[in-house]
């Protein structure tokens, strides 16, 4: 018998789906822990899945449920060979890996080293589900016949006898299923040295088994921990509006460390390394990390700084030659090392204003001021590149490379001196009282030169570039202004009417991050809502079966190739 779907949930940490099968539903529970404030627990690459049972009718029936994952989950190469184990016990595993394993690659966005935990059969994907469709069990029994991916397809799977399911729901059954990989990435450091790093769980754990023995054991907890997570976004989201509710997701983060010498664990040294998916597989994009900033200070703004730390310890070594910011730890992850050649994609307003925009809002949410103690010399230099180049815009891109490079760009003026008054707060700070004052003067001259270039002459909006009457664009970057407490642009700039939705003059799409930037910033309820709306309608619609996708036609709310991106961390500008 079919089962049909009945009913969807969608919350920040869990998918619930309802199914109906003849006179039994099944509840079906996918959680992925979200943990910002336990390093340890959030680090753990694992997730679950719970089933459960229960009668619709009113009667009894006998119920089994059954569960696999294939091969694919460990390469995106389906020619490579795997092989894999089965461990029997009180919890019993399913160990899927690689033949031959390749440390720091990747394929198709799949690392190459990992393993999964599910239970119990293996071999072909036909003959494994036809014997629980034709005898409502498995056969505990191992295919060890190492092949390829795409030979056969072998499936590694479960099945459980929920024994006669009534009206009260049965117990769930927990599964879980995740890729562990040791060493997780590779780090530049001082003098072109390549430093394996490893995942924060393994100061605590010995081995996968006893991870898996934990993380199991830790179901009701992790539920009850992810519904109190879920049950504060819900709550502080729908104080903006039910709409805004809907939208706000989470992207889950790993923490990483790195060894002592002597093989102890180091876990004073503590970064985080992020992909940029779905786009250049770049290792801590630092203009991917701007947009997803707002979700870190709501959660953990320490996070925030170990994510800025791999950027900032290495450009400190002085191996990075250009005068601004570098855009990136790294042109494919899982491989931060680096660019010593200077020829990462050129950002170098973009990022210089990132760079100093989430330092100095790092360290107002956290009281710390390790970073700008420590890296001052360095928050000066991508400050004096500012001053020099961020009145009149070089013909330079911005974090919305697709549109490409545009001269004199208003957005990229406005997070320019926004960047410099963020490093006048730091100075002030740091109780330098001369760079306070000479940085805040500068923002004080170019903030009424910018709006005289940038103002349309009805003075209803600012352009996409200086003098382009016909062009408007989403002034995004304001949102800093607002985020810092800065407030060197006049509250007349934001009362200004916002023209659509679209990104800017010169295309139909848009990006839901900035939508919900721009909406952070209005002054009024209509227009904010107007841009939460239009995000709620895309993400709603059901025109597409991938993950979230931040980038998208306004026209037909068609996916324009980004998914799954950390970018939408800034749903939580609000």
């Amino acid at each position: 018998m079919r089962a049909h779907l009945n009913t969807i949930q969608f919350t920040s940490t869990q998918s619930i789906f309802v199914m109906t099968a003849g006179p039994v539903d099944i509840n079906v529970n996918f959680l992925s822990p979200v943990e910002p404030t336990d390093l340890l627990k959030q680090s753990i690459p694992f997730s679950y899945l719970a089933l459960s049972a229960v009668s619709n009718d009113g009667g009894s029936h006998n119920v089994s449920v059954y569960t696999d994952i294939s091969a694919e989950w460990v390469s995106g190469d389906d020619t490579l060979t795997v092989n894999w184990t089965t461990t029997t016990g009180n919890i019993l595993t399913h160990q899927v890996m690689l033949e031959n394993q390749e440390l720091f690659t990747e394929h198709s966005d799949h690392i190459q080293p990992s393993s999964s935990s599910v239970t119990y059969q293996t071999g072909q994907d036909a003959l494994v589900r036809a014997q629980f469709i034709n005898n409502g069990v498995l056969a505990n029994t191992e295919d060890t016949n190492f092949r390829a991916v795409s030979d056969n397809w072998p499936v590694f799977a479960f099945a459980h006898d929920l024994g006669i399911v009534s009206t009260t729901a049965t117990a769930p059954v927990i599964y879980t299923v995740g890729h562990v990989r040791d060493p997780a990435i590779q780090y530049i450091i001082a003098d072109d040295v390549y430093q394996p790093r490893s995942l924060y769980f393994w100061n605590a754990y010995s081995s996968v088994a006893d991870l898996i023995s934990d993380f199991v054991g830790d179901y009701s907890a992790a539920l009850g921990r992810a519904q109190a997570f879920d049950h504060k976004v819900q709550s502080d989201a729908s104080a903006i509006s039910s709409n805004y509710a809907g939208i706000v997701a989470l992207s889950p983060w790993n923490s990483r460390l790195s060894k002592n010498s002597d093989g102890s664990w180091n876990t004073d040294d503590i970064l985080m390394f992020l992909k940029e998916i779905s786009s250049d597989g770049n290792v801590n994009t630092v203009d991917v990390i701007m947009p997803a900033w707002p979700i870190l200070l709501y959660t953990n703004p320490a996070l925030g700084k170990y994510l800025l730390l791999g950027l900032l310890e290495y450009q400190a070594t002085g191996q990075y030659p250009n005068a601004w910011a570098a855009h990136d730890l790294g042109s494919s992850y899982p491989n931060a090392t680096g660019h010593n050649a200077g020829n990462d994609e050129a950002m170098p307003l973009e990022e210089c204003g990132n760079m100093l925009i989430m330092v100095s809002s790092y360290t107002q949410k956290s009281n710390d001021i390790s970073l700008i103690t420590q890296y001052t010399n360095l928050l000066n230099q991508w400050t004096g590149y500012l001053v020099a180049e961020a009145l009149i815009p070089a013909n330079q891109i911005s974090t919305d490379d697709f549109a490409g490079a545009l001269a004199n760009q208003t957005n990229l003026a406005i997070k320019g001196v926004i960047g410099i008054q963020a490093m006048s707060v730091i100075s002030s700070i740091l109780g330098n009282a001369i760079d306070q004052q000479n940085y805040s003067s500068i923002v004080q001259r170019y903030v009424p030169q910018i709006l005289g270039y940038a103002t349309s002459s009805d003075g209803l909006h600012l352009t996409l570039n200086y003098g382009n009457e016909s062009s408007w664009g989403l002034s995004y970057n304001l949102y800093a202004d607002k985020l810092l407490g800065t407030n060197v642009f006049p509250e007349s700039v934001y009362d200004m009417h916002t023209y659509g939705v679209p990104l800017d003059t010169r295309h139909t799409y848009t990006k839901s991050d900035w939508e919900l930037w721009t909406a952070a910033i209005m002054t009024n309820a209509t227009t904010r809502d107007m841009f939460i709306d239009s995000v709620y309608k895309y993400a709603a619609d059901g025109e597409s079966h991938q993950p979230l996708g931040d980038w998208y036609e306004t026209l037909n709310g068609a996916v324009d190739g980004f998914r799954a991106r950390p970018v939408v961390g800034g749903h939580f500008a609000l």
